[in-house]
């Protein structure tokens, strides 16, 4: 029946052509939704960094008033009155300026940093040398700790000592050297507050970013779930059934069934992981990556807590799992069940992946890479190997296939 056949080879084509639109439109959609999160990840990011900076701008002008209060009620002692006002100025000046500008850039910083610095100095220039040998407070008072405590902020503890030293180094200079006791409360006090604030922001940065990379990682797990429903029982069907009826046929179907199932090996890993998922950078949660690949007929099981692996090492053992779950659905057979276990013994993760289909003849992996079907060799054991891991694969005919993939907690490239 060759009309028949060729009839069921276009039919087949037909199919192919419609999953690959449908696998691209798939892509897109969580292209789509993994960006969409992001911009939401970054907005709340900028709101939180708005919030501090308005404390900060109120604590700011609190302190100009009371500057300005505190002036008032000696100016009659400073030797430049007028002068002293003028430092003021510029003081309410540049707080205003900062309640509009919302930038904090390096250049904006380092002006806070130069003012702050400059209106202590000008006490010794327009102060009564008594006043300031009897340990009178400098003409900005504690209005100076509000350019420490937002170098903290901005930039971590260091960034609020730096601050802090060199509005000591004016308060030094300002006194001609000889330290009362309010000057060096002062000073202590300024280099305490900028390790204290600059620290606990940095703690509450790292705790924001643990945040909205979980939130990442929730949100496209919902994806890869939503995706999974709807593609599970249309186009993946499809696409087995492609494969098993042109593996059948022989000839140019097998082709064909070669095809449909390299295209269902990657939608099937498209909603495992999606793209972007796995990170090289940082580290990855593994039991958290292979049980997404659960379902049907495939089992995963691991230690109740997370394995944490390093973010290539991770992405590695996910494609080399998901290359043996594919080689399952492929050649152990139409009934095969699978098994992923994943035991973490330290220094060493041990992924196993075991199934219960015909096996594999002695012999056969060795002819296949002979014939040029790298399957094993490269979409397993290079992965693995390339970050320092190991495999091994075990089988006889009827009693399934296994195999284990072993990789450094650390991971590291192989040497060429």
């Amino acid at each position: 029946m060759p009309g028949s056949e060729r009839g069921g080879e276009d039919e087949a084509t037909g199919r192919l052509s419609r999953i690959g639109e449908v696998a691209a439109a798939v892509r897109t959609r969580v292209v789509v939704a993994h960006v969409a999160n992001g911009e939401r990840l970054a907005v709340g990011d900028s709101g939180h960094d708005r919030y501090f900076w308005l404390i900060l701008n109120t604590y700011r002008v609190v302190t100009l008033l009371y500057a300005v209060v505190l002036y008032a009620r000696v100016a009659d002692e400073y030797l430049h009155p007028l002068g002293a006002w003028c430092v003021l100025a510029v003081m309410g000046l540049w707080t205003v300026t900062l309640l509009r500008w919302r930038r904090r850039d390096e250049l904006v910083m380092i002006i806070d940093l130069v003012i702050a610095t400059w209106a202590v100095l000008m006490t010794r220039v327009l102060d009564d040398p008594v006043r300031i040998a009897e340990g009178s407070q400098t003409l900005p008072t504690i209005w100076v700790s509000t350019t420490v405590l937002s170098w903290a902020v901005w930039r971590g503890w260091l960034a609020g000592l730096l601050a802090a030293l060199v509005i000591a180094a004016a308060d030094v200079i300002e006194v001609d050297g000889r330290m009362s006791g309010n000057t060096t409360n002062n000073i202590v006090m300024m280099i305490l507050a900028g390790v204290v604030v600059g620290y606990n922001m940095t703690i509450f940065l790292a705790g924001r970013r643990d945040l909205a990379r979980a939130a990442a990682i929730e949100a496209a797990a919902r994806e890869r779930e939503r995706l999974a429903a709807d593609i599970h029982d249309s186009v993946l069907q499809v696409l087995a059934y492609v494969r098993r009826r042109g593996h059948e046929a022989g000839g140019e179907a097998a082709e064909i069934a070669e095809l449909a199932g390299e295209q269902e090996a990657r939608l099937r890993s498209l909603i495992a992981t999606g793209p972007g998922t796995t990170s090289t950078d940082g580290e990855q949660d593994l039991r958290a990556l292979l049980t997404a690949l659960s379902r049907g007929r495939i089992t995963v099981t691991g230690p109740a807590g997370s394995v944490m692996l390093p973010g290539d090492v991770a992405t590695a053992v996910v494609g080399a799992v998901g290359a043996a779950l594919d080689n399952v659905a492929r050649h152990a057979g139409p009934s095969a069940r699978a098994w992923v276990f994943i035991e973490d013994e330290g220094g060493v993760v041990t992924v196993t992946v075991r199934d219960d289909g015909i096996g594999i003849p002695a012999g056969r992996l060795a002819e296949a890479e002979s014939e040029g079907r790298l399957g094993v060799p490269m979409s397993i054991r290079a992965r693995v190997e390339n970050v320092g891991g190991s495999v091994e694969v075990t089988s006889r005919p009827g009693e399934g296939t296994e195999v284990e993939l072993r990789v450094p907690r650390a991971g590291r490239r192989r040497t060429q």
